[in-house]
C-alpha cells in the first residue's frame, strides 16, 4: 500500500493506494467519528463491492443508497433523495457518508455530505480510474445543472480516501480510456517527467498492469494532493487541473450529459486548448502533436463531436466557473508540464481552431 497525505492542516488527510484495500476496517473505521455511516453507491458497483465493503463498518447503524449508473443522476433531485434518507434514519452531526464508486458518487455524496446539517464527515472509495486520480481527490463536490455542468457545489474535504486499484479489474474499456485522460492532464500542466513515463507505459496502463496502474493513480494523486494543498479553493494554480474542462464541460452539456464521458470531452478539450496554444504560438507543433498522439494512443477522441458547431460551444463555454467579469479565462500550455489560467488569448484563434475542428482529419 501506498499512502500519499493532503496537507490541509487539521483538515489533512490520507489518501490510500494499493489493492484488497476496500474491506479494511484499520484504513476506514479511524476516519469515522460517530456511531453512523451511510454509503452511496449505483447499481453497476454495489453488487461488486458493497459486500466488501460492509465488514469494514460491523458495528456501526448503517444505511445503504443504491443510485441508477450515469452522469444523468448527477442533480438536486438526487442529492434530495439522499438527504430524506438520512432524516428518516435520524442521522446525527457525527455521521459520516461513504461514496462507493466512481466519480458521479463522490461528486453526489460528498455535496450530500456537505450540505446535510452544514456538513458531515464522508470518505472516498473510488472505484474508476477517473475517481481514483482526479475526483475523489480535493473537495470538490457537486451536481450539474441542465445550462451547466458542476454549477451546483460546495468544496468539503473528505476525510479519506480509499482508493483499491484491484478494482479496476471490472472497469469497462471504455471508463479506463476516459479515466486515463485525466492521468495525461498531470503530465502536461505540471510534470513533464511523468508525460514522457505515460509515453512509454501506455500500452501497458490499457492492458491493466497492477504496478503500472499503481504508479500511474500515486503520481497523479501526488500532484493533485499538492497543487490543492496550495490552493484548496481555487484562488489561483488549481485551475491548472481545469485543462481542457472549459471545452470538455461544453462538450457534456451540449451533447446531454452522458453521452460523452467526462474523460472523453476533456481529452478532446486539451487537444483543443494544445491546438489553441500552437496557434498563438506559445506552443511547439512538435509538442501539440505528441499531445495529440498519446491521447490517441489511449484510445481518446481528439476532436470535438461535429455535431456541435462553434456558435454552439461558444455559448456553452460562456457558462463557466472560470469566467470573470464577463471573461472567458482558458487554461493553456506553454510547453509540456507548463500550463497557465489565462484570459489574454486571441478571440480570432479561438475561433479558428473551433472551425478547423469540425474539418476532417
Amino acid at each position: 500500500m501506498r499512502t500519499l497525505t493532503v496537507e490541509l492542516g487539521e483538515r489533512s488527510y490520507p489518501i490510500h493506494i494499493g489493492t484488497g484495500l476496500i474491506g479494511r476496517a484499520d484504513l476506514l473505521r479511524p476516519r469515522l467519528r460517530g456511531t453512523q455511516a451511510m454509503v452511496v453507491t449505483n447499481e453497476v458497483v454495489g453488487p461488486l463491492y458493497l459486500e466488501r465493503l460492509l465488514p469494514a463498518l460491523e458495528g456501526l447503524e448503517v444505511e445503504t443508497v443504491v443510485l441508477p449508473d450515469g452522469e444523468a443522476t448527477k442533480t438536486l433531485e438526487t442529492v434530495a433523495g439522499i438527504i430524506d434518507r438520512l432524516m428518516a434514519a435520524r442521522f446525527a452531526r457525527d455521521c459520516a457518508l461513504v461514496a462507493l464508486g466512481g466519480g458521479v458518487v463522490g461528486d453526489i455524496t460528498g455535496f450530500a455530505a456537505a450540505i446535510y446539517q452544514r456538513g458531515v464527515d464522508f470518505v472516498q472509495v473510488p472505484t474508476t480510474l477517473l475517481a481514483q486520480v482526479d475526483s475523489s481527490v480535493g473537495g470538490k463536490t457537486g451536481v450539474n445543472h441542465p445550462a451547466g455542468k458542476n454549477m451546483i457545489g460546495a468544496f468539503h474535504q473528505p476525510r479519506a480516501v480509499i482508493a483499491d486499484v484491484a478494482t479496476l479489474d471490472t472497469l469497462p474499456d471504455r471508463e479506463l480510456r476516459a479515466g486515463l485522460a485525466e492521468v495525461v492532464k498531470y503530465g502536461l500542466i505540471r510534470d513533464r517527467a511523468f508525460f514522457e513515463w505515460l509515453e512509454g507505459r501506455m500500452e501497458a496502463l490499457l492492458a491493466r498492469e497492477p504496478d503500472a496502474l499503481a504508479e500511474a493513480v500515486e503520481r497523479s494523486c501526488r500532484n493533485k494532493a499538492e497543487v490543492v494543498a496550495a490552493d484548496e479553493r481555487e484562488a489561483g494554480q488549481r485551475a491548472l487541473l481545469n485543462l481542457g474542462h472549459t471545452f470538455g464541460h461544453a462538450i457534456e452539456t451540449g451533447l446531454g450529459y452522458g453521452t460523452w464521458l467526462h474523460g472523453e470531452a476533456v481529452a478532446a478539450g486539451m487537444c483543443l486548448a494544445a491546438r489553441l496554444s500552437e496557434r498563438m504560438g506559445w506552443l511547439a507543433p512538435e509538442a501539440r502533436a505528441r499531445i495529440e498522439a498519446l491521447l490517441a494512443r489511449a484510445g481518446l477522441p481528439t476532436a470535438p463531436p461535429p455535431e456541435l458547431s462553434p456558435a454552439r460551444l461558444r455559448e456553452l463555454m460562456a457558462v463557466d466557473k472560470k469566467v470573470q467579469r464577463g471573461r472567458l479565462r482558458l487554461v493553456l500550455l506553454r510547453a509540456i508540464g507548463e500550463a497557465v489560467v489565462t484570459a489574454d488569448f486571441d478571440e480570432a484563434a479561438l475561433s479558428a481552431v473551433l472551425e478547423a475542428a469540425r474539418e476532417p482529419a
